[in-house]
């Protein structure tokens, strides 16, 4: 076959460097992500879209021989790319408004997303646009979302299937037992997404059988951590890979039984407020043993976006906070792997994003030590969001994600905020290079 048409396509200004352009990243105090001490003095050298190899600076002269171009950090900090676990780009679709998103997100060292569930004809391009390098991005993982018949009266649901039915397409199925399993989760795969989402108004049962048919056909389920009728622990015995929302958790010490995802009984507060309710410590116990993944998204009810515009949201907001921080501390003592989701985002007026205020929250609010924080959201992101494998992690033969701080983020946290540059499949986005939104991306 002949081709006839040999367009190269869309401009791609931010495509990954090619195999055999050279960078060493010399000077540099790196934490590698491994679990290993910080070092000082190490230089990275970046085949291009690969770490080619991690060591002293003294280890680069072969790469230097080679015409390696050396961009000099000394005095700087390296950790791994962050990852956000809990993102909605797309509910409802607004491209420019999303890419607004994404790229304050690519230049505050955030290297990749986890994106639960929106309009996935939209995402599936974002996906493809920020791989290949057209629009300035971390990567995208995404998943495609089942739920109960009853959750699609839902106004979002209908905001993401404009054109469509809500229910009745793909990438956002209603399910029941009568569905086909097998082509539900086969229609959800042929959208390109990663993992199944369990939503909401589904019994353990069903939670259970979906899951097995996903593992079955290759991908993760990423569950909210109460479906009702199913309870957490019923989500987590279905085998789910991750739970989202560490507040759901607490309906596992539920004063009613669950029905809906509409009609939540009261929790036992009090007592789960302590940190120490023996229901929960059962439960982290099992999380802990199958590997389960919590993408807490603790500091969502202490945002400005949650905060309430009346004394009973504000009053709501307050408690599930306070929630948030017992059971996240909770969770951190069991040995459960936290990633670090947000499900919200700062104004577009904000210079960096609310991942930054996730960590801050866990770690200020939370009692739990930076360095756990930090491997939470790298390592622990990368194996939330199925990439483990490639990133995560600063080591040879690893994909070249990392971030570069002017100061210490170890020492203080609050260190993220002197961001200098993201590196991300080998392709540089200087801190200074940001570009604040304009007017169309803010509406």
């Amino acid at each position: 076959m002949t081709l006839t048409n040999e367009s190269p396509g869309a401009a791609t200004p931010f495509a990954p460097p090619a195999e055999g352009e050279l960078v060493v990243y010399r000077g540099l105090t790196l934490f590698d992500g491994t679990g290993g001490a910080q070092r000082p003095g190490v230089s990275i050298v970046v085949d291009g879209p690969v770490i080619r190899s991690v060591g002293d600076d003294a280890d680069t002269a072969a790469a230097v021989a080679e015409g390696a171009e050396v961009v000099g950090l000394d005095g700087l900090f390296v950790t791994p790319g962050l990852v956000d676990a809990h993102q909605h780009l797309a509910t409802p679709p607004d491209r420019p408004v999303a890419e607004a998103v994404l790229r304050r997100l690519v230049h505050s060292g955030v290297t990749a997303v986890r994106d639960m569930a929106d309009d996935l004809r939209q995402v599936g391009d974002l996906a493809r646009a920020a791989r290949v390098g057209e629009i300035a991005a971390p990567d995208i993982h995404y998943a495609a979302l089942m739920a109960g018949p009853g959750f699609f009266d839902d106004p979002r649901t209908h905001q993401v299937t404009r054109g469509a039915v809500p229910g009745h397409v793909p990438w956002m199925q209603a399910v029941t037992d009568t569905t086909d399993l097998p082509l539900a989760v086969a229609m959800a795969r042929g959208t390109s997404a990663r993992a199944i989402k369990i939503y909401a108004d589904l019994d353990a049962p069903l939670v259970a059988a979906i899951t097995a048919e996903a593992h079955r056909q290759g991908i993760p389920v990423w569950a909210h951590a109460a479906v009702f009728p199913a309870t957490p622990g019923e989500v987590v015995a279905a085998g789910v890979d991750t739970v989202s929302h560490v507040t759901l958790l607490a309906h596992e010490a539920a004063e009613g039984p669950l029905t809906s995802y509409r009609d939540k009984p009261p929790v036992a507060h009090e007592s789960l407020v302590t940190g120490e309710d023996a229901r929960l410590d059962a439960l982290f116990a099992r999380m802990r043993g199958q590997g389960v993944v919590l993408d807490a998204t603790a500091g969502m009810w202490a945002s400005d976006a949650l905060a309430g515009d009346d004394p009973e949201s504000g009053e709501r907001a307050r408690r599930q906070t306070e929630l948030a921080v017992a059971l996240t501390a909770q969770a951190h003592r069991a040995g459960v792997e936290l990633a670090t989701g947000t499900d919200y985002e700062t104004p577009p007026g904000e210079p960096f994003p609310a991942l930054y205020e996730e960590l801050a929250f866990l770690v200020k609010r939370c009692g739990i030590p930076v360095r756990d924080v930090l491997r939470s959201a790298t390592l622990v992101g990368a194996r939330s969001a199925g990439t483990a494998d490639l990133t995560g992690t600063v080591e040879p033969g690893r994909q070249a994600d990392f971030a570069v701080f002017g100061r210490d983020p170890l020492a203080d946290i609050d260190h993220l905020r002197t961001i200098t540059l993201t590196v991300k499949r080998g392709r540089r986005f200087p801190r200074e290079a940001y570009a604040a939104p304009s007017p169309r991306e803010t509406r």
